[in-house]
């Protein structure tokens, strides 16, 4: 038991030390020797968990999108209608984006696709982007839109605003999401709701385990 704890720890290090070099170098440029060296371990026993450097950006990908599905579901059932849903997640995102390197490590593999992975986090956020606004529609709080008009844009703002976070974190803001929802919500909410509609989202701080 003692040993699968140890085997454990040194794999959660392996993933949270690629995630790092990953994002500060890129796939490409990035050597295993950095990341056992980060992770305070071997070469040999970064092999013992990952054949090789896909594997191990697999492993990212997948802990990214654990992640991921952790913050979504953190919000459900959370707030009164889909569309605050979209709000507040997003800015949880967001916000998520800037604190936790193996999440954005994780996007930015997935954007950059240098290797065959099984994980596409930009799919998986389209998807449950999509998903939202599909239940906003059935909710009647939409204003003369369709959900499939409206995810390819909300997705695009989103996921760029994890791009150009790479090079100036305000981008990945709580006030820069919160002006994105001030100009969307008014073109997406009915008049019945749109009052109740908070562009600032909710501000939860409760993290998945592995974040700060």
């Amino acid at each position: 038991m003692v040993r699968q704890e140890r085997a454990l720890r040194t794999r959660e290090a392996l993933i949270e030390a690629a995630a790092t070099v990953f994002d500060r170098d890129g796939f490409s440029v990035a050597s295993l020797t950095a990341i056992s060296s980060l992770a305070g371990v071997s070469n040999g026993a970064l092999h013992f968990h990952f054949a090789s450097k896909a594997g191990v950006a697999d492993a990212v990908e997948e802990a990214a999108s654990q992640r991921l599905d952790h913050i979504v579901a953190a919000h459900e059932g959370a707030v009164g209608n889909a569309l605050q849903l979209l709000v507040n997640t997003s800015h949880d995102l967001a916000r998520r984006l800037g604190e936790d390197v193996v999440l954005r490590a994780g996007f930015d593999l997935s954007r950059e696709q240098v290797h065959q992975g099984d994980r596409d986090l930009y799919r998986q956020w389209h998807e449950w982007v999509e998903g939202a606004l599909k239940r906003a529609d059935c909710e009647g709080v939409l204003n003369e839109v369709t959900p499939e008009q409206v995810t390819s844009s909300v997705v695009a703002a989103t996921t760029g605003f994890e791009v150009l976070g790479g090079r100036d974190p305000q981008w990945l803001s709580h006030r820069t999401v919160t002006r994105f929802w001030q100009l969307l919500l008014p073109r997406l909410a009915t008049p019945a709701v749109l009052d109740d509609l908070v562009a600032a989202g909710g501000r939860d701080d409760t993290g998945p385990p592995g974040t700060t």
